[in-house]
């Protein structure tokens, strides 16, 4: 599949497979196979230490690999967005948060290798207890960077992997 684009059927290996709805759908006229893109879920958390530095990982892997993103990934089937928050927050760093509450959602695009993804990204913040230690998850976190974000002009100035990430810190300092 190269842009969202079957060369065969995956059910019975047509070459008459169509894409629909600027890649978001699938239907081979041969077989009937019919399979949507539908939108994924996923969620990130906002997390500040005693200093007022927001908490953000390098990323190890592509899309936006070495660029920051906040703690997070996509929700698993039959998981809430908080469950998924304080499971993807313990995996990626090794700590539970606490105190996790909503702030936002915002519509992203994540491409990987040639499949284009359309996600709801759900925004939480979140608190890390006392005498926490943060450790990197092996292939996802390349390290983690603490930085002061203030106004508009330090979140511009941040590399942040995903616009839906920007949206939210501009979102939570007008409401901050």
């Amino acid at each position: 599949m190269k842009n969202n684009r079957f060369v065969f059927c995956p059910e019975c290996g047509g070459k008459n497979i169509q894409t629909l709805r600027n890649g978001q759908k699938w239907l081979c006229p041969d077989c009937g196979f019919d399979l949507y893109n539908n939108v994924a879920s996923a969620v990130g958390l906002l997390i500040q230490n005693q200093n007022g530095e927001m908490l953000f990982e390098v990323r190890a892997k592509e899309p936006r690999k070495g660029f920051l993103a906040f703690p997070g990934g996509f929700t698993n089937a039959d998981e809430t967005g908080e469950q998924a928050a304080i499971r993807e927050c313990l995996e990626e760093t090794g700590v539970e948060p606490k105190e996790v509450k909503y702030l936002c959602s915002f519509p992203n695009t994540y491409e990987y290798r040639t499949i284009v993804y359309k996600t709801c990204d759900m925004f939480f913040t979140a608190r890390l207890p006392q005498g926490f230690e943060l450790k990197a998850q092996q292939g996802e976190v390349d390290g983690f960077v603490w930085v002061k974000i203030q106004d508009a002009g330090d979140v511009e100035k941040c590399p942040l992997a995903f616009e839906s990430a920007k949206k939210t810190l501009l979102k939570w300092l007008e409401e901050k």
